[in-house]
């Protein structure tokens, strides 16, 4: 029997994936949390083999950074995002983290049932979105320190706001621009941000 737990802040979402995994026989929802802290606590209570983890957690650390605390435990358990994003920021801070897994949403149920056993083997498991959306960084690639950067672009945040953010000189945060601007081929913040965006490798600001 598989043991899969479940961190998802919205409580209708948690009850339809515990009716749909529960449904499996060989498939068991032992506990369910909502935030960083509940998540913590539930996995070093039950200790899951899967946990379904969102990336959108409310107000906290998000779905990533809660990732990567679960997998720094001992007998740390296996990690399957389970979002609604799929942008090339988003999939790469997950893997980062250290998820095995990475499924979208409007997945059919039973691809979720196959990404859980596959997920609780070790095994790497991509949604077909995600996996075109790795396999498609066209032109020069954004190394990950260019996305995170991105990303706080996108926010208003000055060079010297990113610099202190990132514990880097301001020198160093126009040389990454510089490369970024090159990459994208374009020659602005906000044309950076919006091609970004259009490219779907970061978010649209909230």
């Amino acid at each position: 029997m598989i043991r899969v737990a479940l961190v998802d802040d919205h409580p209708v979402v948690r009850a339809g994936m515990r009716a749909l995994v529960d449904g499996q026989d060989d498939l068991t929802v032992v506990g369910e949390a909502s935030d960083a802290h509940s998540a913590e606590q539930l996995v070093a209570a039950v200790r899951p083999d899967v946990v379904l983890m969102d990336l959108n957690l409310g107000r906290g650390p998000g779905g990533a950074e809660v990732t990567a605390r679960l997998r720094a435990l001992p007998e740390a358990p296996q990690v399957l995002v389970l979002t609604t994003y799929d942008t090339e920021a988003d999939i790469l801070s997950a893997i980062d983290a250290g998820a095995s897994g990475y499924l979208l949403k409007d997945a059919p149920p039973e691809d979720l049932f196959r990404a859980i056993r596959g997920t609780a083997r070790g095994e790497v498991v991509l949604a077909p979105a995600v996996a075109a959306r790795l396999v498609k960084r066209s032109g020069p690639l954004l190394t990950d320190r260019e996305v995170e950067i991105l990303g706080l672009l996108a926010t208003g945040q000055s060079n010297r706001e990113l610099a202190k953010r990132l514990f880097v000189s301001e020198a160093t945060i126009k040389s990454h621009l510089s490369h970024i601007y090159t990459k994208l081929e374009v020659d602005t913040r906000a044309a950076a941000v919006a091609r970004a965006i259009e490219q779907r490798i970061i978010r649209p600001p909230a």
